[in-house]
């Protein structure tokens, strides 16, 4: 079983930065790209961001030049630098990971940490 836990959420005014942190633990033989998303009140999980096992990014325009995605393979996390935060980055952010355990590949979320950003 592969468990991804979020950490590094909270309460941050506008313009601030908070940095995400996701762990992958479990019995897994590697783990492929991994990513992060999001999903404010009343709409749908939106994608922020992604990177490869071998440090390719993706991002999606809202967050381009305010957001970075980084990881450490030794252990097994991924990050997402925020700043310059704004009221409408207030969502619960979520990680996920493709995961190859050796017999299948899957894809795991985490259970997603509450970002807040105050006006």
């Amino acid at each position: 079983q592969v468990q991804l836990v979020e950490s590094g959420g909270g309460l941050v005014q506008a313009g601030g930065s908070l940095r995400l942190s996701c762990v992958a633990s479990g019995r897994f033989f590697s783990i492929n790209a991994m990513g992060w998303h999001r999903q404010a009140p009343g709409k749908e999980r939106e994608f922020l961001a992604a990177i490869t096992s071998g440090a390719s990014t993706n991002y999606a325009d809202s967050v381009k030049g305010r957001f970075t995605i980084s990881r450490d393979n030794a252990k097994n996390t991924v990050y997402l630098q925020m700043n310059s935060l704004k009221p409408e980055d207030t969502a619960v952010y979520f990680c996920n990971a493709a995961i190859s355990t050796g017999k299948q590949s899957i894809v795991s979320w985490g259970q997603g940490t509450q970002v807040t950003v105050s006006s």
